[in-house]
């Protein structure tokens, strides 16, 4: 996910997203950790850079108000 398509979302969608993203990471690293061989080896590290996109902009957003 993008930066720009984060800053277009609200503060509840950008919340929810984030709640969503999480629990995916959990899902992938539990695979990894159980030894089972990942379809996307890369989405670990995709998740989390959306995650720190998603609180960045969260910031920037409280910081605007």
């Amino acid at each position: 996910m993008k930066a720009k398509e984060i800053q277009k979302m609200s503060v509840e969608e950008i919340t929810q997203k984030l709640v969503e993203a999480k629990q995916e990471l959990a899902r992938e690293r539990a695979t990894l950790v159980s030894g089972t061989k990942s379809e996307n080896s890369g989405k670990i590290r995709k998740l989390k850079r959306d995650i720190a996109r998603m609180f960045t902009v969260l910031n920037q957003k409280e910081v605007k108000a």
